[in-house]
C-alpha cells in the first residue's frame, strides 16, 4: 500500500487543476457564493481552493493523509480541511450542494459505502460528481501509457469500471444524470513529475520498468516538446427529491 504522506511533498509540487474539470464544477455552481461544497479525497487541496477562490462558496475538503491536508491548508483558511474517511462522512444530513471526487475513487475500498455516505449529506436535489478514468483512457494515457506501459495492467486492476461505479450508484439512490469526458492538450518540457514519480501508478511498476521509461521520455523531451493528452470522464449524479422507489 502507497504511503500517501510520503508523496505529498511532490503531489503539491507537480499536480495541478486539469482545466476541463474545473470548468465543469464551476459550471455546476452556477457561481453561487451560497453553495457548500465538499472535495473527498481533497489531496493537497488544488481543485477545492480554486473553487474557492473562484466562486467564493463554503468549501470544505477531506482526506485520510495528514501531510496532504498539511499541503492543502498552507493555501490560506478560507476551506474548512479535516481528516476523514469517504465511506464516513461525518456532516449533518441534507448538508452540502456538491459533493465530488477527482481521481480517487480508485482509492476508496468500499465504494458502495460511500455513495451511501454522499447521498446522506447532500441536499435533495444536490450533485455528485466522480472524476475518473475509464478502461480507454488508461490504455491511451500520454504520455503515462506510452512510455510506462506496465502501468496500465497495473491500473486496470485499480480502477473500478464505469458501468460497475453507475451501478452502485443507482444502487445507493442515486439518479443518474450524464457521463462526460473532458480533454486538455499540452507539451511536456520538464520529466520533474515523471522522475519525481508523482503519480501513484509509477510506484507500482518494476524498478527497471520506471527507469526505462523515464530515460526514454528524458531523451525525447530533450530533442522536442513531446505532445500529451490529459483525460477524464466526469460522471454526474443527483440526489433525487423524494427517495426512488426499489
Amino acid at each position: 500500500m502507497l504511503d500517501y504522506n510520503a508523496l505529498a511533498f511532490d503531489y503539491a509540487r507537480h499536480r495541478t487543476v486539469h482545466p476541463g474539470v474545473h470548468k465543469e464544477l464551476l459550471n455546476c455552481l452556477h457561481h453561487s457564493s451560497m453553495s457548500r461544497v465538499l472535495e473527498v479525497g481533497c489531496g493537497t487541496g488544488n481543485y477545492i481552493w480554486s473553487l474557492a477562490k473562484c466562486v467564493r462558496c463554503n468549501c470544505w475538503g477531506i482526506d485520510s493523509s495528514t501531510e496532504m491536508l498539511d499541503q492543502a491548508s498552507q493555501h490560506g483558511d478560507s476551506v474548512s480541511f479535516k481528516i476523514g474517511r469517504a465511506e464516513d462522512l461525518r456532516f449533518d444530513s441534507d448538508f452540502f450542494d456538491l459533493i465530488f471526487t477527482v481521481d480517487v475513487i480508485h482509492h476508496i475500498s468500499h465504494c458502495s459505502d460511500y455513495f451511501c455516505s454522499a447521498l446522506r449529506v447532500l441536499k435533495p436535489g444536490g450533485l455528485l460528481c466522480t472524476v475518473t478514468d475509464s478502461e480507454w483512457i488508461i490504455r491511451n494515457r500520454s504520455p503515462l501509457s506510452k512510455y510506462f506501459p506496465e502501468t496500465v495492467e497495473v491500473e486496470l486492476r485499480r480502477y473500478p469500471s464505469i458501468d460497475v461505479l453507475r451501478e452502485e450508484m443507482g444502487r445507493a439512490g442515486f439518479s443518474f444524470s450524464g457521463a462526460e469526458m473532458v480533454e486538455f492538450q499540452y507539451t511536456l518540457t520538464d520529466c520533474a513529475p515523471y522522475r519525481a514519480k508523482a503519480y501513484s501508478a509509477l510506484h507500482l511498476i518494476a524498478p527497471e520498468a520506471f527507469e526505462r521509461g523515464l530515460a526514454q521520455l528524458e531523451n525525447d523531451t530533450q530533442s522536442k516538446p513531446v505532445p500529451c493528452t490529459s483525460r477524464y470522464i466526469m460522471l454526474w449524479c443527483i440526489k433525487p427529491s423524494q427517495p426512488m422507489m426499489a
